[in-house]
Formats: C-alpha cells, structure tokens, sequence
C-alpha cells in the first residue's frame, strides 16, 4: 500500500482494474516491486485496498497476460518480467517512446577519441595477466592528482578503482556492515543507494532535507539516537534535489563524523556537473580525523558505459577493500580504465563543454515546464542534471502511470524516498535534446491537465 501511494482516481473514467494495472505495472518497471517477490493474495489485496475482488482478480489477471506476473494455484502471484521487452498499451509509436525517469547523457565524441587512445596504449599491457583488484596505477594516479587539485590531499594508493559507484557502495556495505545494522541517508536520496542498503540486509534510516541545506541537528540527533554503521550522503548537486552542501556545513558534519565516529560514504558522481561556480573540497578534506570514505565515477562526468567508478580512502580501508572484493571480482576492465584514464587527464579541457551544454538543456527544460506546466514548483539546480519538481497534490504515481500508458517512463518521488513517501513530487532530467523533451511535454500535458483540473481552485500553485 506504501509503495502504490495514490493511485486510486476515484473521478476517472478509466475502470479502476486498469488504474490498479498501471500502478502495479509502474511499479515493477521501477524495481520497486522486487522480481520473484510474492504478490499477497486476492482476498488480503481487495481488503487492504478496499475494493473488490473482482476489481483485483481483472487486475492481476492483465498482468498475468502482459507477462508482469505469473500465477500458480496454491501459491499465490508473483512477479516477473515479460520475455520480451517490457511493453504497454501506448498511443506513441515505438520510435517516440521516451525514458524520462534516467537522468545521464549519451556519449560524446570524446569517448571514441579516449577509447582509440586507450586501443594504441594497451599493447603494453598485455605481457601482464590483467588482473588487478586495485585498478591500474596510471589511472589511480591521475584521479589522485585531481584530489590534490580540489584541496584534499590523496596518494594513489588511497584510490581504488571499482566498476561503478553503485559497485563501489555495495563493496563498502559488504566490507563494513553486517545484517541489521542502519545506514543514515538523506530523505529523499538515489534510489540506486537505497536499493543497494536493503540489498545488503541493511536498515535505511532517512533524515529528512529541509527546504534549503541540510538538516545537521536532525543528522546529528539521528546518529545519537540510531548509532548507524555508516552514513551514506550526496553533498555534491545532491540526487535528486541538485542542492549542493556549502562549506560551513561540510565543516560541521565533518566534525559529527570525527566525535561520533561514523564512517561517511561520500558520493561526489556528480562534483564535476557544476554550472555557475565549482562546489567547495570535498567533504574528507575538512576534518582529517574524520572517517570518510569517497565515491566517485566516470559515469556522469563522461559516459555510463564506461561503468567505472573510484573508491577514495585510507590506505589502511583500500587494502581491507581489496580483501573484500576477492568475494565479488577481480577487477575492473582494463580497456575502460586506459580509456577513463585518458578523459580523467583531458577533464580540464573537456569538461567545460559538457557543462555549458547541460545549463542550455536546464535552461530550455526550465523555459518548457513554465510553458507546459505552470502549476510545477521547482528550484534551479546549480549542478547535476535534473529537476525536482513539486507538485500541486499527491498526483506523481497518478500521473506517471498515465504517462506509461503514452509511452514515456517518469521517475516519480516516491522512487527516492523511504516507504513511498514525496508521491507529491517528479524527477525530470533535462538530459535529452530539446525537441525531444519537447514532444515529450507535448505528449504529457494533456494527461496532467486532465488530473490538475480535478484539483480544488486552492491548491493550484504556480512557479515561484
């Protein structure tokens, strides 16, 4: 029930079976619902839910047929993905249906350009066995360095490198927690991070964002209260708010890591999408007694499909990572670490770029939701690549189920949060090109007009 939030339109025309249908399905294309998890049974469902049976027996009995579910007698409904893509009843074409729910971007010329350098480096290499659970050093170094750049001091063997900063975060979990034990994160946070905490048998516990900031007396009586393994935060253009953390703050959680000795993981994936001015050091650099270890990747800054990322700690906590890892892999792929390893050296000169490209596409974005969508209420993020965007109700579900059955995918609030809460708020990346996001916002305004104009006069607010 937490998860579904409010689905229900009791002033639709749409049968509340398919309104069911659409959240459900919204859900496991989310990976909010787990693949293999068991579906409660029809009787509990129409209780819990308060309606019929029949309205949940047609429900599942759709999924059934679409290939979400799949059903024995005696043992209940559980969940599954089609076998082929996963598909819904859509009124775009195939070629115009749009993931809005993703907030990266393509690869740029760069990556080729980096990947045709690593090609003319990596004979060298290949007299070795090209396993390294450490990473390659040139690569170490050259991200060392840039640590050194931005105020905090790093030696190569204080980085590791992993296969993405989600990899990165699970090692960690694996390394430093045990089943049971609380990790603190903000509210709302990454999905992704969430994901990879429950994975790890571990308890999520959010401390809620204020308006503006961050909340370092509700962290610091969170800590007090929970006695948390870790606390995992984002201070760099935050995900999904954009917020960036300012220095005095840095100082004082810094200070409530040391005197408390809660081991921070620090996500900086997106330190390098910065669009006015560059963020304050990273987060480590303000209290050396403070236990904090460093996440970062290549993934936002350049291209997910390089799927690399970095860990950056004590030289003590990488050795004992490296032991860890012997229980997960054997390292990271060579070609995408020379080919990392050239982007990271050239990031001065290709970075630049990126950024005046991303702040045209937030502008544009910013211009087309006033135009498009007048009642959203949002903050211009200084960094990152997204919005986040307020709505006039609880209508994020609502509305994202509608948009699925148009063809395009929203993140909706509740993805971020801890028990299916912000259902009042979306995500919307400003990472495609601005026609597409405009066919986009075209396709969607009359699915939202359609939901905003059931809204009592009172609650309809417009952009500040």
């Amino acid at each position: 029930m937490r998860l579904l939030g409010h689905w229900q339109e009791t002033t639709s025309r749409t049968p509340l079976w398919r309104q069911l249908t659409d959240a459900l399905r919204l859900l496991i294309l989310d990976g909010r619902l787990a693949l293999d998890s068991r579906l409660p049974g029809e009787r509990e469902l129409a209780s819990a839910l308060a309606v019929s049976r029949t309205t949940i027996a047609t429900a599942l009995g759709q999924l059934r047929d679409e290939g979400y579910i799949v059903s024995r007698h005696g043992s209940g409904s559980r969940v599954i993905l089609p076998e082929r893509s996963p598909s819904v009843p859509t009124r775009m074409s195939a070629t115009q249906a749009l993931d809005l729910s993703t907030a990266a971007l393509a690869a740029g010329p760069e990556i080729h350009q980096a990947f045709s350098h690593a090609l003319t480096v990596l004979p060298q290499h290949l007299t070795s066995t090209g396993y390294d659970q450490q990473g390659l050093l040139a690569l170490r170094e050259a991200i060392a360095r840039r640590y050194c750049e931005r105020g905090l001091e790093t030696r190569p063997d204080e980085v590791m490198i992993v296969n993405g900063a989600v990899s990165g975060l699970a090692l960690i979990l694996r390394h430093l927690t045990g089943p049971g034990d609380r990790v603190v994160v903000d509210n709302p946070t990454y999905p992704l991070a969430i994901a990879a905490i429950q994975g790890a048998s571990c308890r999520p516990v959010g401390v809620s964002l204020p308006e503006q900031g961050w909340d370092v007396d509700g962290l610091t009586a969170t800590f007090a209260q929970t006695a948390p393994r870790l606390a995992y935060l984002m201070p760099d253009f935050h995900n999904p708010t954009g917020r960036c953390m300012d220095r005095a703050t840095r100082q004082r959680v810094a200070d409530l890591a040391a005197r408390s000795r809660t081991t921070l993981v620090i996500d900086e994936t997106m330190v390098d999408l910065w669009y006015n001015t560059p963020p304050p050091p990273p987060l480590a650099a303000f209290n050396t007694n403070a236990p904090v270890i460093t996440l970062g990747s290549a993934g936002k800054s350049f291209w997910g499909g390089l799927r690399l990322g970095w860990i950056r700690a004590s030289s003590r906590t990488i050795a004992s990572l490296i032991q860890t890892r012997d229980t997960l892999d054997l390292g990271s792929p060579l070609l995408e670490q020379l080919a990392s390893c050239w982007l990271v050296e050239n990031a001065s000169t290709l970075l630049p770029a990126r950024r005046q490209m991303l702040a045209t596409r937030r502008d544009m974005c910013r211009q087309l939701m006033a135009e498009f969508f007048p009642q959203w209420r949002f903050v211009l993020p200084d960094g990152g690549l997204s919005f986040w965007v307020e709505l006039p109700d609880m209508l994020a579900t609502l509305f994202a189920a509608r948009a699925e059955s148009a063809g395009i995918h929203l993140g909706t609030g509740t993805r971020f949060g801890l028990a299916g809460a912000f259902d009042r708020y979306l995500r919307i990346p400003f990472t495609l090109e601005d026609d597409a996001l405009r066919a986009a916002f075209n396709t969607l305004q009359p699915l939202w007009d359609s939901l905003a104009g059931q809204l009592p006069v009172t609650r309809i607010r417009k952009i500040i």
